[in-house]
């Protein structure tokens, strides 16, 4: 009974973690010179899903809005990333880190749908004095991992932190995955998307022009070694025309600009914008990529791997002790099989939760966590131990003495061993 209790809270506890889609890193800045104002938004992610759309007014005196967004919620809902609305009004989200404090705003309203919340922003206000009044109703401590910035067409800002609200006029301003109130500018050149769009500004003089905010938003792009990741979509808002050029997949190449006016005329309406730009080889790489965060399957092959070690290292473990009624594998092996065990499940938890693990350098380094990116080296220690392990796996297979189930549970686990190695292949997670 213990033993079935041990696997049942170990899989309620893996596979409470599927559900776990963290926003992934993006960039922004704005520009604001003679009277013209242009925000350019870079979305870094690994979705495969990005559209733009638009929502008519709901109500006397609102704004309709257009957004751009790739993470699918539900069927025929996305949440938004980046949007404007006919007066100008736009917004960038962006992933953060704030350290998790006391909530400051249990009076307040709670946010119980995100995409209505942000849409309703845009829907609702106009610049970000209005912006701030509306949210400072509610508790924006619920997007801890997220900072937010609204720019309305003057130029004026808003950074929505999870506890603070900062305003300013900057004429000028970038910003990437952190909170100015905790990060000073020599913490924050450390995000090579933040520093590449700050020395542009710096080196480069400005033009509140269409070619200029396309090289800047380039300068900002991701594009990385593995599996072509980088940044999905960008947006360029021009709040005095009130348009918007999209760029697909860090290629700069091609652009597509929609006029808000002329789109809201059609009715409320999405696109896929996969579909509106030629075919690109990368992104079909992405599409195609194979991952615990991607394909559900591979989620739960991942929880039945764990149950499985989790099983044998307790029949391991304990087998030593009836030695003397029957010949079984020695203290010592028992101790390597279960220890390895037990951090391959720990590991298996990790890729589970950490989407991110499969698209950065390897070995990975977390930006909150050592023992996360001292677990990256986890599939190298089973690559060196699994041919000692065969080896003692084959030849406990040899010998008459050793009972046949303790010959299946060997073999078993080393079959698992065998999955785990070619799955941390396929991921390229020994690729350094």
């Amino acid at each position: 009974m213990k033993l079935k209790k041990s696997h049942i809270c170990l899989l309620v506890i893996l596979i409470l973690t599927l559900a776990h889609n963290k926003v992934q890193a993006c960039s922004m800045y704005k520009i604001t010179i003679d009277g013209k104002t242009m925000v350019g938004c870079n979305h870094d992610a690994w979705l495969t899903t990005p559209k733009i759309w638009f929502e008519n007014t709901k109500q006397q005196k609102e704004y309709g809005a257009a957004f751009t967004g790739a993470r699918e919620v539900s069927a025929n809902r996305t949440a938004p990333q980046s949007g404007m609305n006919t007066a100008g009004l736009t917004f960038s989200r962006l992933t953060s880190y704030y350290p998790l404090q006391k909530n400051p705003f249990t009076d307040r309203l709670k946010i119980s749908d995100e995409i209505e919340y942000l849409t309703n922003i845009l829907h609702k206000c106009e610049n970000v004095k209005e912006v701030r009044r509306y949210i400072e109703q509610y508790d924006h401590s619920r997007f801890i991992d997220d900072i937010f910035i609204y720019i309305d067409n003057s130029g004026d800002y808003l950074i929505v932190e999870p506890y603070k609200l900062i305003e300013g006029n900057d004429p000028n301003y970038v910003l990437a995955n952190f909170c100015p109130s905790i990060t000073d500018n020599e913490q924050a050149r450390k995000f090579d998307r933040y520093r590449n769009g700050e020395d542009f500004l710096k080196t480069n003089k400005i033009e509140p022009s269409l070619d200029y905010g396309t090289a800047l938003s380039d300068t900002m792009h991701v594009s990385r070694k593995r599996n072509g990741d980088g940044t999905l979509l960008t947006s360029i808002w021009d709040t005095k025309d009130i348009r918007v050029n999209l760029y697909f997949y860090h290629s700069y190449d091609k652009s597509l600009q929609f006029d808000l006016s002329e789109q809201l005329k059609k009715g409320d309406h999405i696109l896929n914008i996969t579909k509106l730009f030629p075919k690109n080889s990368e992104f079909e790489r992405l599409v195609n990529y194979k991952t615990p965060s991607n394909t559900i399957e591979l989620r739960i092959l991942l929880v039945i791997l764990a149950g499985l070690l989790a099983l044998f290292s307790f029949v391991l473990g304990i087998s030593p002790i009836w030695k003397k009624k029957y010949a079984t594998v020695s203290l010592r092996s028992a101790v390597i099989f279960s220890l390895l065990n037990l951090i391959l499940i720990a590991y298996i938890a990790v890729l589970i939760t950490n989407k991110s693990i499969f698209y950065f350098d390897v070995p990975y380094k977390h930006y909150n966590s050592s023992l996360i990116s001292a677990s990256s080296y986890t599939p190298f220690l089973l690559l060196l131990t699994f041919g000692p392990i065969l080896v003692y796996t084959i030849n406990r297979l040899k010998s008459d003495e050793i009972k046949l189930w303790i010959k299946a549970i060997l073999v078993s686990n080393n079959i698992v061993y065998l999955v785990l190695v070619l799955g941390f292949a396929y991921w390229g997670l020994y690729n350094f």
